[in-house]
């Protein structure tokens, strides 16, 4: 670094030019000529957005010309949290809002894997492929409600079938083929499928995994599944005679081709796709988001916040398994050419996404915060490649350090639109953002998005400005869940967000609002782990660790530092006369890698002779998060809570050592 840089410092403005393209300001002059509202800054515009919440959705509505088959009869009944009604009345297609861009032989899709070589697919033939598999869904007894489940990587393929059934009414719901037989199985029986769309295997830093193991595996413990759609993709040859009521992709869709592609008329909440975001006990929640308020609130993220317009190249590096892969489909609801890659960031080294971006005249390109300090850290400079289109860099999955932000200026491009961005799973967006019409400033992200009344609260429900306090959100949005899979009476859903705060959403996430209106996130409050992205419970590792011999118990804690980055640790307690070994500890990573995934393998493991655990029996997660983080043992735990206080000490020694 040529600079320091600190907290706060003004790194980027945006032109007069830039501004006067934005999405941003053509939506306030929108206002300003159809509604008589006028708006100086972003701020006053938030502030509306919140406050006269009904008047902003439903401008919205009328901005991005929401096309329904009958009228909503209001917009909200009330503001209740959950139980929220949005657009009532309305009926309309997700998909087909994706379909009114299509451009004939214009990219609609441009993607590259290690398996593969560079790919463009046309409007003209992504129309024809989701109608052709659309119609075979159909045929295959696939009714609107029914849901279809996706084993597969980050392709084509992926949203072709996506897009297929959001067409007809079905419900859609993927994982990566990274995860393993236990994770997948996990999330997809919860929600009874009828259809398994599945590959044989994928290619990650140079490496074959085959996967048929776990397709195998998956059709085992899913009794509703009627047939398996298989996508050869690591193999040419799979053997797929190992598998039951099975059909190659080809097959599928050989006899439907040319068929029209017909939109379902659905009423606006009518589920869309099936989202998993884990807790720390029990089943990884499956959450279930609407056609309309995902339309609605893609819109809005896509547009106004993000500036995809039509002509712009969208990339965000992503598997299926994580919301952004929702986020960079719905790209196409802008008209822009979506950019999908499968494989390591990493391989052969880290300039292999720089290089995709140059290959692909690609605009906006979307990361993770770690791959953009590991591309600091490792001393890159991607501005010596040819990047003149790109415009902006977008930051999300932990949060960006200042340090971050000026590598971004200075190795990249000077005058680029670094957006860093938080949101959840839950509701597949962002609740802070970016915004094209303000300044960067280094480790804040910019805004509050509009319509997202987004406050810190403190332990006693008062809002908080420039502390640190609990991210909730104060009045609902559209993409909230509609429900959680199999959650009879809503228990589970009022208990992940509205048992600390009744009636406001508690997200689980530490924030702080500056005066100006920027924030700052500072990790996760509950003890989710939170790898790239990719939420997993910690019963889902502890289940992992715990089934390999020799292991009696364990406690997985996430630990950001200062840089922005996480430190995973795993403390291990062994059988009686185990010994701990290289050997021991490999079996546990690789527990861990195939049984959960790549992102959860620990950076860390300890031996310690006890979990720390409560009078009734709970570990001690959150508290020892807390003390490793440096947080005062009296501050971080109450003692008298605990069953086995000697428990505490290493992690006592252990949080000398991290924080000198």
């Amino acid at each position: 670094m040529n600079q320091s840089v600190k907290e706060g410092m003004l790194l980027w403005e945006p032109s007069k030019e830039f501004k006067k393209q934005s999405n941003m300001m053509k939506y306030l002059s929108w206002l300003k000529e159809n509604r008589n509202l006028e708006f100086h800054d972003y701020p006053t515009l938030w502030q509306w957005s919140v406050t006269e919440l009904e008047l902003f959705w439903e401008s919205l509505w009328e901005y991005f010309d929401i096309q329904s088959d009958s009228p909503y009869l209001r917009v909200l009944p009330e503001r209740k949290m959950p139980g929220t009604k949005w657009f009532e009345g309305a009926r309309l297609n997700y998909a087909e809002h994706i379909f009114r861009n299509r451009k004939g032989i214009g990219a609609a899709i441009i993607s590259k894997s290690e398996l593969r070589p560079m790919q463009t697919v046309t409007w003209v033939e992504l129309e024809r492929e989701v109608a052709a598999f659309a119609k075979g869904l159909s045929d295959s007894g696939v009714q609107a409600g029914d849901r279809v489940v996706a084993y597969l990587p980050n392709i084509p393929e992926a949203i072709i079938a996506f897009l297929a059934c959001a067409s007809i009414g079905a419900v859609w719901s993927s994982c990566s083929p990274d995860f393993g037989s236990p994770t997948v199985i996990d999330r997809f029986k919860q929600i009874e499928p009828k259809i398994l769309l599945a590959v044989d295997g994928y290619r990650y830093g140079g490496k074959d995994f085959d996967r048929m193991d776990t397709v195998r595996d998956i059709q085992e413990a899913i009794p509703s599944l009627e047939k398996t759609v298989f996508l050869p993709y690591l193999s040419e040859q799979p053997m797929v005679e190992k598998l039951v009521d099975t059909v190659l992709w080809s097959d599928f869709v050989s006899a439907y081709r040319g068929a029209d592609l017909p939109f379902m008329s659905v009423p606006f909440d009518h589920p869309l796709w099936v989202l998993y975001s884990s807790g720390t006990t029990g089943l990884p929640k499956a959450i279930v988001q609407g056609h309309g308020g995902i339309l609605l609130e893609h819109l809005k993220q896509c547009s106004l916040h993000m500036d995809l317009k039509e002509g712009d190249r969208f990339f965000w590096f992503t598997t299926t398994g994580w919301m952004m892969w929702n986020i960079v489909v719905s790209g196409l609801l802008t008209g822009a050419t979506v950019l999908l890659y499968d494989g390591s960031p990493g391989y052969p080294n880290l300039e292999v996404l720089w290089r995709f971006a140059e290959e692909t005249k690609m605009t906006v390109f979307g990361t993770s915060a770690s791959f953009l300090l590991s591309c600091m850290n490792e001393g890159m400079t991607p501005s010596q490649l040819q990047l003149e289109h790109l415009k902006v860099i977008g930051s999300t999955g932990s949060p960006l350090p200042p340090e971050g932000f000026l590598w971004v200026y200075q190795n990249i491009k000077k005058d680029l639109w670094l957006a860093s961005v938080s949101g959840g799973t839950d509701i597949c967006s962002a609740f802070v953002g970016g915004a094209p019409i303000l300044p960067v400033h280094a480790g804040e992200i910019q805004c509050r998005e509009l319509g997202a009344k987004v406050e810190a609260f403190d332990e006693e429900g008062h809002s908080l400005i420039d502390e640190v306090g609990e991210l909730v959100l104060t009045e609902p949005l559209p993409s909230m869940p509609l429900f959680f899979w199999n959650d009879e009476g809503g228990a589970r859903y009022q208990s992940s967000y509205f048992d600390l705060y009744p009636g406001i959403w508690r997200h689980g996430d530490w924030v702080k609002i500056t005066a100006r209106g920027s924030c700052q996130i500072y990790g996760r409050s509950d003890s989710t782990i939170n790898r790239g992205g990719i939420r997993m419970g910690t019963s889902e590792i502890y289940s992992a660790v715990e089934g390999v011999d020799g292991i009696l118990d364990s406690l997985v804690v996430d630990v950001s530092n200062e840089k922005g980055s996480s430190l995973l640790l795993l403390f291990v307690v062994l059988d009686e006369g185990k010994r701990y070994d290289r050997v021991l500890e490999e079996k546990v990573r690789e527990r861990i890698r195939k049984n959960c995934s790549p992102r959860h393998v620990p950076d860390k493991i300890y031996r310690i002779d006890e979990v720390p655990r409560t009078l009734n029996g709970k570990k001690l997660e959150v508290p020892i998060k807390k003390i490793l983080l440096g947080t005062p043992l009296e501050k971080a735990v109450n003692i008298g809570s605990i069953s086995n206080t000697e428990s505490l000490q290493p992690f006592l020694r252990l949080a000398k050592e991290l924080n000198r």
